[in-house]
C-alpha cells in the first residue's frame, strides 16, 4: 500500500497520482543497455582476436573503459528506478502530497487552502511530449517542485479542481451555520 493511501484521514479521498513521463524509464534502459551492447559486440569480437587481453592492447583499453561506462550506466540505471518506485505524489481532496525515500523517508504536505500558487515548467521537448515539473507555493511552507512528471497540466488542473471542491464545501458549511 502506498504511503498516500496509508496517510488519508477519515473523508478524504485520492483525487490524481503523478506518474513519471515514459521518456524517464526510456532514459534509464538507454543509459544501461546501450554500454551493455557495445560491451557484448567487443567482446565478441574481440574474443577471436589473438592476445586480445594484453596490456598493450588497445582493444583491451577499449574494453576496459566501455566496461566502466556500462557499470557507470549501471548505477544510473538503479539509481533512477529506484528514485521512480519510491516517489509519490498526489492529489487528495484535502491535500497535496509528495513522498521520497526508501529506508528514510521525507514527506511534503500542502493543505489545499494553503496553495497559494501552482507553477508549470516546461521545456521545448517537454511541451512536444508532455511532462513537466510543477513549484507548488503555499502559505507557511517552502515551496515544493515535483520530480518529472507525465502530463504536468493536467495534474495541476486537479490541483484546482481540488481546490474549488474544498472551497464549495467550506462556502456549504458556512451557509449552512447560519
Amino acid at each position: 500500500m502506498s504511503y498516500i493511501d496509508k496517510s488519508l484521514g477519515d473523508g478524504e479521498t485520492v483525487i490524481a497520482r503523478a506518474r513519471f513521463h515514459w521518456l524517464y524509464s526510456l532514459s534509464a534502459w538507454l543509459q544501461l543497455l546501450i554500454p551493455a551492447a557495445l560491451l557484448i559486440a567487443l567482446l565478441s569480437w574481440a574474443s577471436r582476436q589473438p592476445n586480445f587481453l594484453d596490456t598493450n592492447n588497445p582493444v583491451t583499453w577499449t574494453l576496459a573503459l566501455i566496461g566502466l561506462w556500462f557499470l557507470l550506466g549501471l548505477i544510473s540505471f538503479l539509481r533512477m528506478m529506484i528514485r521512480k518506485w519510491t516517489v509519490e505524489v498526489g492529489i487528495t481532496s484535502h491535500r497535496f502530497v509528495e513522498k521520497y525515500g526508501v529506508l528514510s523517508m521525507r514527506t511534503n504536505e500542502i493543505a489545499l487552502p494553503n496553495i497559494e500558487g501552482v507553477k508549470v515548467n516546461q521545456s521545448f521537448l517537454g511541451r512536444i511530449f508532455g511532462y513537466g515539473t510543477i513549484r507548488i507555493e503555499g502559505t507557511g511552507v517552502d515551496a515544493v517542485t515535483t520530480p518529472s512528471i507525465a502530463d504536468p497540466v493536467g495534474f495541476v488542473r486537479a490541483i484546482q479542481t481540488a481546490k474549488e471542491h474544498v472551497a464549495q464545501r467550506f462556502e456549504a458549511g458556512k451557509a449552512a451555520g447560519a
